[in-house]
């Protein structure tokens, strides 16, 4: 059977090159036929550049030592070595962290898994369909480009930083000495405190969140409403992985459920999550009306329910995530009086869906990944 790679979207070419050098990447996979796939795909691509292979985690440490890298496709169950043990091991191994992104099937061990080694530093996940076959072949191709353009030039970013770039990326029209830059209004914590918090991410999300609700722990918050790009199964296990770094009940909506403070309510795979009702007597909605901005679930329709229901009194945080879902919705919060906050351009891994807020003259601040809890908390601890 023959295999063609299919090209990558055209969101992945605005996010991918920096400078001259091709993006290198390692491949990690037990089976020759996958392994033989990626490679191709990849090294049809412009700009990338396969630097080896391995059919195991501990032959991947061995060949990867001394070497720079930028990214290491990882393949999640192998023999003598997994993915999740080999993991560690690989960050140390070259010159230099690389990005792994984790390949594994759409079963919840492979999910879980994933999600595992989110937490150990894995950059990011691409689910592996089960068969490398037709409409199969071409998702799987597409979504493995994407990672790693997005992801090379992260840690390009990382290692070589670039000069920030001036007046075309930000909506302030000078320089400010101070981390926080604000872009069209100051919060008066004086005059409304939120009762919710509504937070919207995709590429780089997991990681943000887990830093974001580890750093929220000791505040009460009201309910918690969070969309993040991810496939079913993924955001079941994810669900529970947010709760233990918050500390908080965190799962996926269910339909028809009343909402209540303090809880984390996680947008699940294939359904948009939205709210009916009023403070107090608020109900979760599952739905599966079509994708928004190519996605289910999408940041722009919990927005948008969320904003004739809090009004002035809703917060949403836009962080990374390629694309701009979460612009319209976060037109919906400001024209209600609500709050909205950007996660910086330094700290995110795509400036997409923020940067699109900020451009967009919605966003009342743009705040580092880790400012954002304090600026959080800070809001949520004003008086009303």
């Amino acid at each position: 059977m023959a295999l063609s790679a299919a090209p990558p979207g055209a969101a992945a070419h605005a996010a991918a090159r920096t400078g001259h050098e091709p993006i290198r990447v390692f491949i990690v996979d037990d089976s020759s036929v996958v392994r033989n796939f990626v490679t191709k795909t990849l090294g049809a691509e412009p700009g990338i550049k396969v630097e080896g292979t391995a059919s195991d985690g501990a032959a991947a440490v061995k060949q990867l030592q001394g070497l720079d890298v930028d990214v290491v496709v990882l393949d999640v169950e192998m023999p003598v070595l997994d993915g999740l043990s080999a993991l560690p091991q690989i960050l140390k191994a070259t010159v230099r962290p690389p990005k792994v992104v984790m390949a594994s099937t759409l079963t919840t061990r492979g999910a879980s898994i994933s999600i595992q080694a989110l937490v150990k530093g894995a950059a990011d996940y691409v689910p592996k369909p089960s068969s490398i076959a037709g409409g199969g072949a071409e998702a799987f191709a597409t979504a493995i480009v994407d990672r790693v353009r997005v992801w090379g030039a992260a840690a390009r970013k990382e290692s070589r930083p670039a000069p920030r770039m001036a007046a075309a990326r930000s909506v302030a029209p000078a320089p400010r000495p101070a981390p926080v830059r604000t872009t069209r209004r100051r919060v008066d914590v004086g005059r409304a405190r939120p009762q919710a918090l509504a937070i919207g991410c995709s590429t780089g999300g997991p990681q943000a969140l887990l830093r974001l609700f580890g750093a929220l722990k000791d505040k009460s918050l009201g309910p918690i409403f969070v969309t993040q790009h991810m496939p079913p199964t993924f955001t079941t296990l994810f669900a529970q992985q947010l709760g233990r770094a918050s500390g908080r009940d965190c799962h996926e909506g269910i339909d028809g459920e009343d909402v209540r403070d303090d809880v984390i309510y996680l947008a699940p795979g294939d359904y948009h999550m939205q709210v009916e009702g009023r403070p107090g007597a608020l109900k979760i909605r599952r739905l599966q009306t079509p994708p928004e901005n190519y996605c289910r679930p999408a940041v722009d329709p919990m927005f948008r329910s969320l904003a004739p229901v809090y009004k002035e009194r809703l917060l949403a945080l836009v962080l990374t995530g390629m694309g701009q879902d979460g612009c319209k919705g976060a037109r919906a919060v400001t024209e209600r009086g609500g709050t909205v906050l950007a996660q910086d351009e330094a700290t995110s891994v795509v400036w997409g869906m923020p940067g699109a807020v900020v451009n967009g003259g919605l966003a009342t601040e743009i705040l580092p990944i880790d400012a954002l809890p304090g600026r959080v908390g800070q809001l949520f601890g004003s008086p009303a």
